[in-house]
């Protein structure tokens, strides 16, 4: 049987999903959000979700209908603040209300947690966040002279992904700031869906391979245009 990973049912690629799962969910700036999936996630209704985001509140991906919805029981994020300062945002207002959990994670710590589990690396030690807050209850280790903090591997049941083309083998082709976190999160989830400009049925040069098809198991075309 022929390999094709292309849907045209949005709902069907997502029909599995499950309350509690943990989701990543790439983007950064401008670019790279899975904005159809996003909305079709929230349509779907899975409960008791885990968010793995650089941002909770970024103003251009609808992360923050999910948790408008009451889908979201956890953010795991690199930034938590709202764009507009006059108000609290839906995240904000849960986090003050206590109706939601929030795990600030430097940046960059936050993406090599996502690589290590996608590398089957169980934790590893690093400097970042040593003597703050954010290390408040890990433990510590003396390496080099300095004080690093133990950070454990990021897993997921599900990535959401958005590039620029696919082929009918899932393999990804990434437009500028777009690859910014999905092919980390690609590796580290159980099952990665991309939302892409267009899914073509010849295969992709294998030297413009960005993201192999191995790690994503649908591809979903929203076509648009090519910097979306």
């Amino acid at each position: 049987m022929a390999i094709d990973k292309r849907v045209d049912d949005v709902t069907r690629a997502l029909a599995t999903v499950q309350d509690g799962a943990t989701v990543l969910i790439s983007g950064f700036g401008g670019a790279g959000f899975p904005n159809v999936l996003i909305r079709a996630l929230r349509e779907h209704g899975a409960r008791a979700l885990t968010l793995v985001v650089n941002s909770a509140t970024h103003r251009f991906s609808y992360t923050h209908e999910l948790i408008q919805a009451g889908l979201v029981d956890k953010v795991i994020a690199s930034s938590g603040r709202g764009h507009d300062k006059s108000k609290l945002s839906a995240f904000e207002e849960r986090l003050r209300d206590g109706r939601i959990e929030f795990e600030c994670v430097p940046q960059g710590t936050m993406v090599e947690r996502i690589r290590a589990g996608g590398a089957g690396i169980p934790a590893f030690y690093t400097p970042v966040a040593a003597g703050t807050a954010l290390a408040d209850g890990k433990e510590t280790r003396e390496l080099g002279g300095r004080t690093c903090v133990l950070e454990h591997a990021i897993h997921g049941d599900l990535a959401l992904v958005r590039a620029d083309v696919a082929d009918r083998y899932g393999n990804l082709v990434f437009r500028h700031a777009q690859a910014n976190f999905g092919p980390a999160m690609a590796t580290c989830a159980a099952c990665t869906v991309a939302e892409v400009r267009s899914a073509q049925a010849a295969p992709i040069a294998p030297r413009d391979i960005e993201l192999s098809g191995v790690f994503v198991n649908h591809v979903v075309a929203v076509g648009g245009p090519a910097d979306a």
